[in-house]
């Protein structure tokens, strides 16, 4: 639908501007624009009208059912195009299109006008005579001081809102003084907390290093003593004698046995066991546990036997760990069966490259509300079973923090009265490290921990840097062959750390994989991933990845 056309105004002379700018704001009240708009109207036909008026130009008013429209045709006196009455006239209107020899502007409508026909329109703008410039002065200076008064109206109520702003300001600085405040005593009681943490610390490790001094040195002498009682060259005994003797050998060796545990355990809760790892040949190991810890006379109705399949027979680790590990499930699953059989086997999980060696026995079993709570601490199995099966409750906690510092896993599983089967999971190597040296830098102690275990097996250094500063201290001394980058990190964040490798000649070529909290601000041309749910397949994949990317 064509715009309706209201009415035409000659612009031979700047006398006819003043009468444009009359009906243009005539037409925008008639079209149902505020009187804000109104004011922007006409002064937009007033500053466009006087950068095209002149002999036979001519202002065409129309209305459509969405804009306002007026077309100012000129003779081509002078192009409009970039003048400064325009580029304002632009900002007053919606736009502004340009022809040949027209000018069009246009302002969008809020709502067709209700009972005033488009005839009438024509009829009131038809009447409108030409003003002078001192009536179209007189026109401009009451809009101005109308414009005048809003704008004081609205001076006085953001006065008001800033009095408003400024108490609520006042108010939340009281507040967040307060705050600050708790926080303060908040830091300073953390402080405290942290200072008597630290010193319990140290009395533990005191602790401990009198306990490796003042108890197993005595057990040993004792184990020494009754060695030489019962060995070759010593006083003949009555066989009461060395029964009880080698009783109180057996007790010694089995006190320093569980001091030894203890030992371990408190390394493993500060992260601090170190494996060693080597080839260990499996069916060997399982023939010597089966040989050592065979079932005694009492127990003749338990077999205890072994099954190794060929392509897990030499694995990769800490020998002396696995050796703990599994002599604590042979040493429980013994005491707990007394008919049928306690079976030892091992094989190869192709899906995750890991070595599966499981520990099945047919005993007592274990109820099911316990399975979860056997590997906590001391924790033993109420009722019947702990007086006819007395124990420490540490065999299963310190083997499992054994499987995890070697990279591994240890679960249970259980029915009362039908045996138990505890599995242990291993990664597979079939040969060295790939990797002689890799650095965690990170400041969470608990991901460098669980990185350590994931990488056991795949380089034979790791390092750990609790900042950005650390890391480059450490790769300045020892380049390694790739690095764990953590974003968030105090002093010197994972950004900047980059930052700092990419401008050193020595560190730029090191294989970088970003494991963080938020992948997403990750930069450009690294490896990433996510800290949440991050697997051992994946980090391993991954730094494959990078060192393959700066080979390439």
């Amino acid at each position: 639908m064509a715009p309706a056309e209201l009415v035409r105004v000659r612009l031979d002379a700047d006398q006819d501007v003043f009468v444009l700018r009359r009906i243009g704001r005539a037409a925008a009240e008639l079209a149902g624009l505020d009187q804000q708009d109104q004011i922007r109207v006409a002064t937009a036909l007033s500053e466009a009208g006087r950068e095209v008026y002149g002999p036979g130009s001519i202002a065409t008013i129309a209305l459509d059912h969405q804009r306002l429209l007026i077309t100012l045709e000129h003779t081509g006196r002078s192009d409009p195009a970039g003048s400064e009455g325009l580029t304002l006239a632009g900002r007053l209107v919606d736009s502004v299109v340009l022809g040949e020899h027209s000018v069009t502007l246009s302002k969008r409508l809020r709502f067709r006008p209700r009972g005033v026909p488009v005839e009438e329109m024509r009829a009131r703008l038809a009447r409108l005579s030409p003003v002078s410039a001192l009536d179209e002065l007189r026109e401009q200076n009451k809009e101005l001081a109308g414009a005048l008064e809003d704008v004081l109206r609205l001076n006085a109520e953001l006065q008001e809102t800033n009095s408003g702003v400024l108490a609520m300001y006042n108010q939340l600085s009281d507040e967040l003084e307060e705050t600050n405040r708790g926080v303060v005593a908040l830091y300073a009681e953390l402080d405290e907390k942290s200072s008597l943490l630290r010193e319990t610390t140290d009395a533990r490790n005191r602790f401990w290093a009198t306990v490796s001094h003042e108890l197993r040195t005595p057990l040993n002498s004792v184990i020494g003593l009754v060695r030489l009682l019962t060995g070759p060259g010593g006083d003949d005994l009555t066989e009461e004698q060395e029964h009880q003797v080698r009783l109180i050998g057996s007790s010694t060796e089995t006190l320093l046995e569980l001091v030894s545990e203890l030992l371990d355990m408190a390394k493993a809760e500060s992260g601090r066991l170190d494996p060693q790892p080597a080839h260990v040949n499996l069916p060997q190991l399982a023939e010597q546990l089966r040989m050592t810890m065979r079932p005694t006379r009492e127990q003749a109705g338990v077999e205890l036997r072994h099954d190794v399949a060929p392509e897990v027979a030499e694995l990769y680790a800490d020998e002396g760990m696995l050796v703990r590990i599994l002599r604590n499930l042979l040493s429980n699953a013994l005491k707990f069966t007394e008919r049928g059989e306690v079976a030892l086997a091992a094989r190869l999980d192709d899906g995750k490259n890991e070595a599966v060696i499981t520990v099945r026995d047919t005993g007592i079993g274990i109820p099911p509300d316990h399975i979860d709570r056997v590997f906590e601490d001391f924790y033993q199995i109420p009722g019947s079973l702990q007086v006819r099966y007395r124990g420490t409750g540490l065999g299963l906690p310190y083997a499992r923090r054994l499987a995890e510092a070697l990279g591994g896993t240890l679960e249970l599983a259980s029915a009362e009265g039908q045996g138990t089967t505890a599995t242990l999971r291993l990664p597979h190597y079939s040969g060295p490290p790939e990797l002689e040296r890799v650095l965690v830098a990170d400041d969470d102690e608990v991901f460098r921990a669980a990185a350590r275990r994931m990488l056991y097996g795949f380089a034979t250094h790791i390092d750990e840097a609790p900042d950005g500063a650390v890391a480059l201290e450490l790769m300045a001394a020892d380049p390694p062959d790739a690095v764990l980058v953590d974003l968030l990190m105090p002093r010197l964040d994972g950004n900047v750390l980059l930052q700092r490798m990419a401008e050193d000649d020595r560190l730029r070529e090191i294989p970088v994989v970003v494991v963080t909290i938020a992948p997403q601000h990750a930069p450009d041309n690294k490896k990433v991933l996510s800290k949440h749910g991050l697997r051992r397949e994946q980090l391993l994949h991954a730094i494959r990845g990078a060192r393959g990317a700066k080979d390439a």
